[in-house]
């Protein structure tokens, strides 16, 4: 998870790249952005259709982005952001995965509390402004809270007409939003057949709402993409995991991947393009079943 632990790992990936976070947050970040979305604006891309959607949740209006190819009907996927919010790097990641097939439902989770982008980048997570900022929004994240969102968010793809109902939905989370994505698992158990976690934050704990103790009440297959600092802190989550997946009949991988929390994310500071890459294959494996 986000916190003093995976911030080592940040600064010592900015120390390494002889920048400082603000600089990062400026250029860095902006590079590796415009690094992934060269290839949509190739002429062989896809055409893709894009907007902010609001999507009617029992809390309220979901300000989300929703982007999918211009022709055909496709899978539908929720994608859940990490700790900062829904962003410019998780509409770049979405027009991606759209490039490939799916339509795709970027969400803001923190929609009860304010509009997206509710921060820039990931790098104003760990300034003090940032943290206290977001802090009273993550509390209202709760696990019910959660499901309520990710029924509504179903609801809404199944009545696009760029998706196709009669296959199965994928739903990915980052880092906060691992848990998120299992737990909708939860929420809409019949259209949900897959799910992804990468680097999520607390999947399997000894709490009582930990996502793990609702795999029962899933249909999906699980991908869980573990940073190797996430590893070493708690080596037995994904075990812990795997094996109540297997409880519950359902399928459950786990791969530790030799990078830092938050990888995938391309502003990130410790943001690793060939392992996201490897990351990004094993998640268009998984929805090939979809």
């Amino acid at each position: 998870m986000c916190d003093e632990w995976t911030q080592a790992a940040d600064e010592a990936a900015l120390e390494r790249q002889g920048v400082s976070r603000r600089d990062f947050a400026q250029l860095g970040a902006a590079a590796a952005l415009a690094s992934l979305a060269a290839p949509l604006q190739a002429k062989s891309a896809p055409r893709l259709r894009e907007s902010m959607v609001r999507v009617n949740t029992p809390d309220g209006y979901a300000d989300c982005f929703f982007v999918h190819p211009a022709r055909g009907k496709h899978p539908g996927v929720i994608l859940w952001p990490d700790i900062g919010g829904l962003r410019d790097a998780f509409k770049v990641m979405a027009r991606r995965l759209a490039a490939s097939g799916f339509a795709v439902l970027a969400v803001n989770q923190f929609y009860r509390s304010a509009p997206s982008p509710v921060l820039p980048s990931f790098a104003a997570w760990r300034t003090p402004e940032g943290r206290a900022k977001l802090a009273p929004m993550i509390a209202e994240l709760t696990q019910e809270a959660t499901m309520r969102d990710a029924a509504a968010f179903v609801t809404f793809l199944d009545a696009q007409a760029r998706v196709d109902t009669r296959r199965k939905i994928g739903t990915q989370g980052y880092c906060m939003g691992g848990p998120h994505a299992i737990r909708a698992a939860a929420a809409a158990p019949q259209r949900i057949g897959a799910v992804a976690s990468f680097h999520g934050a607390g999947i399997a704990t000894d709490r009582n709402d930990s996502p793990h103790l609702l795999l029962a009440r899933t249909q999906a297959t699980f991908l869980l993409a573990i940073a190797r600092n996430d590893e070493a802190r708690d080596a037995g989550e994904k075990d812990r995991f795997t094996a109540a997946a297997q409880a519950a009949g359902r399928t459950a991988e786990a791969v530790v991947y030799p990078a830092d929390h938050g990888w995938c994310v391309p502003d990130s500071p410790v943001y690793d393009a060939a392992q996201a890459e490897l990351a990004w294959e094993q998640l268009l494996g998984l929805y090939m079943h979809l």
